[in-house]
């Protein structure tokens, strides 16, 4: 009997959030999911007219739609990658001591507290050919034999997209690794040290394990994050083919050409695509690792 009412009493505090979380983030998703069977301009100026599953079957059939999506798959795999890796370099080394530990773990977090629009206008202005300072200092010490015009180019325009978001990012990947470095235990180490355990291997035997369960779910948060980027790449690039994500590609038919109908399909393909991501690390890494 007490166990079940601690349990309606849990449902009950529960159940407020809940609502919230429906009326806020439920309604909204129904809608896009509704929408997206209909042929309808934004506007609603003409009466929406119901085309079953066209729009999915011209995204499947769209080539933009397919240049979207492996450009945001590029741009996942590559910013993640290296973000996590000089993250966790960076995680474990301002977790050593060290004299001015905290002031270099406040620094850190500055590209991350930049606000990302002026970050990447910030970037557009120091990588363009003509007054970009990247240019100037590149020029001036041999690494470039002229100017290079990074965000016009289009085979070095995402990349350079990428070193931006890599820059601003990282910061937030160390954060949440340094937070799972800070949770294992220093007599590990002391131990390890005793059985003549080099740090190379101490690496692969405690902080790695350990770590695992907080590298999941940094890279789960990661990944949403750059499977939804907009902002970035919008600001930097615009609607440029060579470097539209999904998420641009969805703005650009919303908004640019009013497109109601098609641009909800393109959100429910998005909402698919961040799901495929997330159970498939669930299924790699995540489900070992968090138990």
């Amino acid at each position: 009997m007490l166990v079940q009412r601690q349990v309606r009493l849990a449902w009950l505090l529960v159940l407020p959030t809940l609502l919230v979380v429906v009326f806020v983030a439920g309604y909204p998703l129904a809608q896009v999911f509704y929408w997206s069977f209909y042929k309808a301009d934004i506007a609603l100026v003409d009466p929406p007219e119901f085309v079953g599953f066209e729009n999915y079957l011209f995204l499947l059939r769209d080539p933009d739609f397919r240049e979207a999506l492996w450009n945001t798959v590029k741009f996942t795999v590559f910013s993640v990658s290296i973000e996590t890796v000089l993250g966790l370099v960076i995680a474990l080394i301002i977790h050593s001591n060290f004299r001015g530990r905290g002031l270099v773990r406040t620094a850190i977090l500055i590209p991350w507290a930049i606000p990302t629009v002026v970050s990447a206008k910030m970037w557009q202005w120091m990588l363009n050919d003509v007054y970009g300072v990247i240019n100037v200092i590149g020029v001036k010490l041999g690494i470039l034999s002229q100017k290079v015009a990074f965000l016009a180019r289009p085979e070095l325009m995402l990349p350079a997209i990428i070193a931006v978001d890599v820059w601003k990012t990282t910061p937030f990947m160390a954060l949440l690794l340094l937070a799972g470095l800070q949770l294992i235990p220093e007599e590990l180490y002391e131990a390890a040290s005793i059985d003549g355990a080099t740090r190379w291997q101490q690496f692969w035997t405690i902080t790695l394990p350990l770590l695992t369960p907080a590298l999941v779910v940094a890279l789960i948060f990661r990944t949403l994050d750059a499977l939804r980027v907009f902002d970035v790449i919008y600001v930097m690039t615009g609607v440029n083919p060579a470097t539209r994500t999904l998420a641009v590609y969805n703005r650009q038919n919303l908004i640019d050409f009013q497109d109601l109908g098609y641009g909800s399909a393109i959100s429910v393909a998005i909402l698919i695509v961040t799901f495929a991501f997330v159970i498939l690390y669930m299924r790699s890494i995540g489900r070992e690792a968090l138990r």
